[in-house]
């Protein structure tokens, strides 16, 4: 199991943990505080990373993340272990539990706002930052199946949502792009680091005939592991194997509803549809 803990971060429990909605795909929400409204004439100073961590474990608890994150310095202290919601974005009653959303649902706040001052030069956005530390965040996040992608585009200082979107594909979502919520940060962000590995194309679809009762191949194995990668892996007893089983056809679906797919589409059965996205 990948670490509840980001390795080398402060931890602050709060303790009041609670599951996430673990049908839908892993993601990330990026936030920063916007602790002072500053601008390019008039920049001030950023505000001291403890000064933060007193908020979020103290009157600030109610809106805590699991993590808050320096990228000046990389200085990073988590509050909510990963496989717990956190309490960030605004979450209506009878909606999407946005929250809750996803094997791992993990929202990061970034220590930051317009225009903050930082050993007496300004910074428009986090974009422009030395973003210390976030390949950890990031290499975490993949540890839990996140994809690497923006689903909804790469953030910008513009809001833009889509509750189908946000339900049916994991990755990174600016909290601009939750649904329910009205802020339109974090802008524009890092390109994310680079994995250290080079990606690899998908593998051919074996075709329909592979998977279902009684069958045994290599193909099935695979499919297998490719679920447990990306947070689909929960009917496995013991982990994927060579032969096709309920937990299998289980899982499979999982992964179907969480592309917003329905009836026939979400049968468990893997068709190109589905071996693509998987592998995607």
């Amino acid at each position: 199991m990948p670490d509840l803990w980001l390795p080398g971060a402060e931890r602050h429990p709060l303790g009041d943990t609670a599951p996430t909605d673990t049908q839908y795909a892993p993601r990330v929400i990026w936030h920063i505080t916007w602790d002072k409204n500053a601008s390019a004439k008039k920049p001030a100073d950023l505000v001291p990373f403890d000064q933060l961590v007193r908020y979020f474990t103290g009157g600030g608890s109610s809106c805590a993340p699991h993590l808050l994150w320096d990228p000046f310095t990389g200085r990073t202290a988590q509050f909510y272990p990963a496989n717990s919601r956190s309490k960030s974005v605004v979450d209506s009653a009878g909606g999407t539990r946005t929250n809750r959303t996803g094997r791992v649902c993990l929202q990061v706040e970034t220590l930051f706002f317009p225009y903050c001052r930082v050993n007496g030069r300004s910074y428009a956005a986090v974009r422009d930052t030395p973003a210390k530390g976030l390949d950890k965040i990031i290499a975490w996040a993949r540890s839990w199946g996140v994809p690497d992608a923006w689903p909804m585009g790469s953030p910008t200082w513009s809001a833009n949502r889509s509750e189908r979107i946000w339900e049916a594909r994991g990755g990174h979502y600016a909290h601009g792009q939750v649904p329910e919520n009205e802020h339109n940060d974090p802008g524009p962000m890092p390109k994310w680091p680079s994995s250290g590995h080079a990606s690899k194309p998908a593998p051919p679809f074996p075709g329909r005939s592979a998977f279902g009762p009684g069958k045994s191949n290599a193909s099935i194995l695979l499919l297998g592991q490719q679920l447990v990668r990306r947070g689909f892996g929960k009917h496995y007893r013991v982990g994927p194997s060579r032969d096709w089983g309920e937990a299998d056809r289980l899982n499979v679906a999982d992964f179907q509803r969480a592309q917003g797919w329905s009836g026939s589409d979400a049968d468990g059965f893997a068709g190109p549809q589905t071996w693509a996205r998987l592998f995607g």
